[in-house]
């Protein structure tokens, strides 16, 4: 038996199997501006599954891929009312983000808890998951490609850099500079906020970094114990077992 999950987020959305063993091999992934029955019925013709589990912040989006999956079988929308097999300890559990929830159960299941998961993306977020287990609340930031591109859309002068790892603190370029900015600056960033919620936290978390550019600013943060690409999707086969198993 395998399922499709479906991770849509605001940039890309990625699909994979799972069944109740693990992830399987077959991945697929769209920008998320072209998500459309279309473009749904190319991706997945050939693409055998007996539910669907959608975890999804593009609420347009989400329609359109409910109503496509529905008519090829069970399909279930991740949210607070799931089994999730962890607890929340949150005042309006309805406003977390699926991406959230998937990480949190994610994160619980393959590195235990307690538990923050640093997902870098679009925005990046910090999820925080108690000893008990629960999500317990986080914090939102800016991603580190959005700060970026925003330099180049209001500067008249700045390009458009490639973010890799800076050869040095001390900008000999433009292009340098720019990118000594972006990733020494969003590692502040990310070890700033670290050490706030760590203070906050009971216990010794493990701290796990995921999404697009967790590997590039891991490197650099040694309170990051581990980059794991697969955490959402892997959460939302957790979630997937407890509802369609």
């Amino acid at each position: 038996m395998a399922w499709l999950l479906v991770d849509n987020s605001n940039t890309r959305t990625k699909f994979a199997l799972g069944d109740g063993n693990g992830l399987l091999e077959w991945r697929g992934t769209l920008p998320t501006a072209d998500v459309s029955p279309e473009s749904l019925a190319a991706l997945l013709e050939d693409v055998s599954f007996e539910g669907a589990l959608v975890g999804s912040v593009v609420p347009a989006k989400a329609e359109v891929l409910l109503d496509f999956l529905a008519k090829r079988g069970p399909v279930h929308r991740l949210g607070p009312d799931s089994p999730l097999g962890i607890g929340i300890d949150y005042p309006t559990p309805a406003q977390i983000g699926a991406d959230r929830l998937a990480n949190a159960v994610g994160v619980v299941r393959r590195h235990g808890a307690p538990a923050i998961v640093i997902d870098f993306g679009t925005a990046v977020t910090f999820d925080v998951i108690t000893a008990e287990p629960a999500w317990c609340g986080g914090v939102i930031a800016p991603g580190l490609g959005a700060m970026s591109e925003y330099l180049t859309r209001r500067t008249a002068l700045l390009p458009t850099v490639e973010l890799v790892e800076p050869p040095s603190a001390i900008g000999k370029s433009t292009v340098h500079a720019m990118q000594a900015g972006a990733v020494f600056g969003y590692r502040g960033l990310v070890k700033e906020i670290l050490a706030r919620l760590l203070v906050e936290l009971p216990g010794k978390p493990v701290i796990v970094a995921t999404g697009g550019d967790a590997a590039l600013i891991a490197q650099g943060v040694p309170e990051i114990h581990a980059v794991d690409p697969d955490i959402t999707l892997d959460g939302l086969r957790y979630v997937a077992v407890r509802v369609f198993g």
